[in-house]
């Protein structure tokens, strides 16, 4: 076998084959056809179910049976994203126009997910049968191999409404995505209807039918004025609130309910707000909550927050929109294929384009049926010509000596080889002519055909296909013929299967949400080994006083209007605000430090903690562990972003010890090699946060920092060294960017030897 190399640059195939596959995700995956509005996923299973005969009025059949029909005859990936396509086609709260009747656990709105397909049974909905799988057998679309070119599958169904806005889209391809919000059922039929009548109209015109997404979760959206920029240039974003309503509660309370979300809200965003609402009362952003209960179920959504008697509704109401979920917004990118590729599309192109499909297959509909029955017509006259003569055919086939010979003399007049009773037959026989399928028919036609009931009914089935050619050809060749059908068809689906608009459209006040200042007071901040952290009043720390020094690694006073800075050894300052740390008993647990602040314990750890203000009043001294040195003044960390540089670190350094200067006069640095290194504070030069600093002790290789110790005038601090103690006072002074000296611990009385 001879060998062919093609030589190639990498890069060119790479660029090939990439284009190649980003293309494969584009069409054949992750966006809808304008045409159906459905992914080739879930126009397959749905395909796969009407094969398999498992229609709205007949029984269930086990999910696992579609999808594993679906995955070897359809589409070859893997079985979770048909199962999780054919779900999301169940399901009512996702989508405007469920496809699919499901059978079993499908999940909820809160999030929970469906139960495994050898659990679950499904069926066809009565509208996808109807609308969307309907005259497959007449032509109507063009139908194309499957992956091993063993099945034949249709390239797109005859969907006969505009799909794409009526159930939306969402999807991610390479370097694409689409998002299209679900519609009202009838709207988007009276604006397919309005552009039918008038391909004129403008998006304004198509907005008068179209008053902007129909959410199946309700809701309110509230920038009417910004839609019809929004379906011009097919993206946008549309900003929608949750319904709120106002009811007694007990005691001459009032309780807020909210009976519709936010569609962006659903799964386990639900589960978000309600701990977000938790949060505000908790970090006393607002101190009217009483109780918040979820008490939503199969009717529908329901959640009460308790309110306190004298409580602002309004502005309430402003806060839950502000800093929750409760109004949300949903990007929009209507994102299609066309004709063969993406394009973003306004509003109008997609009716347009649904349009234009409409007529395409009504147009293969009725040419296929015209061809029907003009094929019925000529059967027909042939055998009302044949009751006519019926005696002449009789002495035909008696004469005949086998069927061939008999067809011969119905259609070419060949009378060759018939007995016949006289001349005149065989002369009869000679004009008779049919053509080739009448003769057929008059050659399997039954005798009770012959009865005159029989040949009544013939005659009026003749009637009904002569009108019938008529119709069909009026409607394929006036427009307007075919228009009207369209139009009737259109009014039909409505008829039945539309549904009041769910979704409230306004242009509506942006909420304005006025936070009470809360009334300064004095806390004592406290913060365990652990990261937990809290605030108590300050008579609740004095009677406990002990025990809290005991336990916490951190305690200090601080205002409960201020902000409390944490440093770690990445150089990193990460400020938490006083008031989103819980105020309580003593021995209240406290939260993780890295649920309200940036802070990372897994990639972090702090090592130092003080409040900003007291830190505003003195000098930071910053020592990392390759015994780099600086001073910043401490109101240069008066920040209110929650995160910010607080020092430059070399590389393969981190930070070791940073403290609040005030009157200490000496630092003493201890090395991993037994060194220590004294020197007054005042050899280290002050500068910005974003230096790196000077260096403070001179290390031997392989030796780096390992402890940081801050003396003032006259202190005695004695550190446990080798087995006994070291009075750091007694270590012998230096200069800064030298290196230290080795010393000996106090044993048994004596001195330290240096």
């Amino acid at each position: 076998m001879d060998e062919r190399i093609i030589k190639t640059e990498y890069s060119e195939l790479m660029q090939k084959s990439y284009i190649d596959y980003a293309m494969s995700v584009i069409i054949a995956r992750a966006l809808p056809d304008v045409r159906d509005g459905l992914k080739p996923v879930q126009r397959r299973t749905l395909y796969d179910m009407y094969e398999l005969g498992i229609r709205y009025d007949r029984p269930y059949r086990k999910s696992a049976r579609i999808v594993g029909d679906t995955m070897g005859k359809y589409h070859p990936h893997g079985d979770s994203s048909i199962y999780e396509a054919l779900v999301v086609m169940t399901q009512d709260f996702k989508k405007g126009l469920p496809l699919i009747d499901g059978h079993g656990n499908f999940g909820n709105i809160e999030g929970d997910g469906a139960a495994a397909m050898r659990y679950t049974e499904a069926r066809l909905q009565k509208i996808t049968q109807e609308a969307f799988l309907a005259d497959l057998d007449k032509d109507v679309v063009d139908f194309i191999p499957n992956f091993d070119e063993t099945e034949k599958e249709p390239a797109v169904l005859p969907v006969k409404l505009p799909n794409l806005l009526i159930n939306g889209s969402e999807g991610i391809a390479v370097g694409m995505a689409t998002s299209i919000p679900p519609h009202n059922l009838g709207e988007v039929i009276d604006a397919l209807k309005a552009y039918m009548l008038d391909n004129s109209i403008t998006v304004e015109g198509l907005m008068k039918y179209i008053k902007g997404p129909d959410f199946p979760t309700g809701g309110i959206i509230t920038n009417k004025s910004e839609l019809a920029e929004l379906y011009r240039t097919g993206s946008g974003k549309v900003r929608i609130r949750g319904r709120v309503e106002v009811e007694k509660g007990k005691g001459g309370r009032q309780n807020l309910v909210i009976t519709e979300i936010p569609y962006p809200m659903i799964g386990s965003n639900i589960a978000k707000f309600l701990s977000d609402v938790a949060a505000l009362a908790e970090t006393k952003t607002t101190q009217d909550i009483v109780d918040i209960s979820n008490q939503s179920s199969k009717e529908g959504i329901r959640i009460v927050i308790e309110l306190r008697r004298d409580t602002d509704i309004e502005n309430f109401k402003n806060m839950l929109y502000k800093k929750t979920r409760l109004e949300d917004t949903f990007g929009v990118n209507m994102l299609a294929i066309a004709d063969g590729r993406p394009e973003t599309m306004s509003l109008l192109q997609i009716i347009r384009a649904n349009a234009q499909f409409q007529f395409e297959i009504a147009t293969r509909k009725y040419k296929t049926l015209l061809a029907r029955e003009q094929e019925k017509k000529e059967v027909q006259e042939g055998l009302i010509k044949a009751c006519n003569v019926i005696d002449l055919i009789i002495e035909i086939l008696r004469g005949s000596r086998d069927r061939a010979m008999a067809k011969a003399c119905l259609v070419e007049g060949k009378t060759d080889g018939i007995k016949f009773r006289s001349r005149e037959s065989r002369v009869m026989a000679q004009m008779l002519l049919f053509t080739e399928k009448q003769a057929n028919a008059i050659l399997e036609m039954r005798l009770y055909r012959l009865i005159g009931l029989e040949i009544e009914a013939l005659v009026k089935e003749h009637e009904e296909t002569l009108a019938n050619i008529y119709r069909y050809e009026d409607i394929l060749e006036r427009r307007d013929s075919m228009t009207q059908v369209i139009v009737n068809e259109l009014d039909a689906i409505k008829k039945e299967y539309a549904r009041k608009r769910r979704t409230v459209v306004e242009d509506a006040a942006q909420a304005v949400f006025e936070e009470k200042k809360a009334e300064e007071m004095e806390v004592v901040f406290m913060m365990d080994r652990f990261g937990y952290a809290r605030t108590v009043d300050p008579a609740a720390y004095e009677r406990n006083r002990e025990a809290a020094d005991a336990e916490n690694r951190y305690v200090f006073p601080c205002k409960n209007t201020g902000r409390i800075c944490l440093f770690t050894n990445t150089g990193t300052l990460h400020t938490i605000k006083v008031m989103d740390l819980p105020f309580g008993k003593f021995r209240d647990k406290g939260v993780p430090v890295d649920n309200v602040s940036n802070y990372d314990s897994a990639a972090e750890s702090i090592v130092y903690v003080t409040d900003q203000s007291a830190l505003n009043l003195c000098r930071v001294l910053f020592a990392t562990r390759l015994s780099m040195l600086k001073i910043v003044d401490g109101g240069e960390f008066d920040v209110t972003k929650r995160t910010v540089a607080a020092t430059k670190l070399q590389e393969g350094d981190e930070v070791l010890s940073v403290a609040a200067l005030r009157e200490e006069r000496e630092i003493v640095l201890r090395s991993t090699d037994g060194s220590f290194l004294r020197f007054s504070i005042e050899e280290i030069p002050e500068k910005k946060k974003g230096a790196v600093g000077v260096r403070g002790m001179r290390l031997n290789e392989d030796a780096y920092l390992e402890a940081v110790y801050y003396l003032g005038s006259g202190d005695q601090t004695v550190i446990p060294y080798q087995n006994g103690q070291l009075e750091l006072s007694k270590v012998k002074a230096g200069k800064r960017d030298t290196k230290g000296v080795k010393a000996r611990a106090q044993q048994k009385g004596k001195d330290t030897g240096l």
